[in-house]
């Protein structure tokens, strides 16, 4: 009989704290349980990040719920959020999501606030994290997804290594309308 051998460990991220993560001049930061609630109410108000995202003007309340639901994936091992920083400065959020540690995969997914734009902060976190969940984590695989449409998202998968493997059509439901999306990957180049 096949036995699929289990690739990360139930409790390998339940069982830590979620580590802070550094990369040159940015801090990839857990969300805090209160105090961060003004920036995603900033990003769910930016018109850029609501396109892409399907999220909805925040309120307090609205955002203080999504930062819990966030940070209970890390316990429940389905994902993992952090705040990016630039010296003090708050330019976005990474996340992995759709975190299978018994198949090694995750989806990376992120938001860039307009300060943040153009300056290499996505790509530098991006490109962090992604090192972290198939370095430390010992992830296999992690996909990125965004809709063809957003150029912006294809640099970030290029310029991080994830490679263009194909077009799913018609795949995710943005505020205008279905799109379709690419998928790019990385595998871990650890040995088996």
């Amino acid at each position: 009989m096949y036995v699929i051998p289990e690739v990360v460990p139930a409790g390998t991220m339940r069982d830590q704290h979620q580590p802070t993560l550094r990369t040159g001049d940015l801090l990839l930061r857990p969300f805090r349980e209160s105090g961060d609630e003004p920036i995603v109410m900033a990003a769910f108000a930016d018109p850029d990040i609501r396109l892409w995202n399907l999220e909805h003007e925040a309120d307090h309340a609205r955002a203080a719920h999504t930062i819990a639901r966030w940070r209970a994936r890390w316990t429940l091992e389905t994902g993992a959020s952090w705040i990016v920083e630039r010296e003090g400065l708050v330019v976005g959020r990474v996340a992995l999501r759709a975190v299978d540690l018994e198949l090694g995969v995750a989806e990376t997914a992120y938001w860039t606030l307009p300060e943040g734009r153009g300056k290499g902060a996505t790509v530098a976190a991006v490109s962090e994290m992604t090192r972290w969940a198939l370095d430390d984590l010992g992830l296999h695989r992690v996909e990125l997804r965004h809709a063809v449409a957003n150029t912006a998202s294809c640099r970030v998968a290029e310029r991080t290594g994830y490679a263009l493997e194909g077009t799913l059509r018609s795949a995710t439901l943005h505020a205008d309308g279905w799109h379709d999306m690419h998928i790019h990957g990385q595998v871990s180049t650890r040995p088996a």
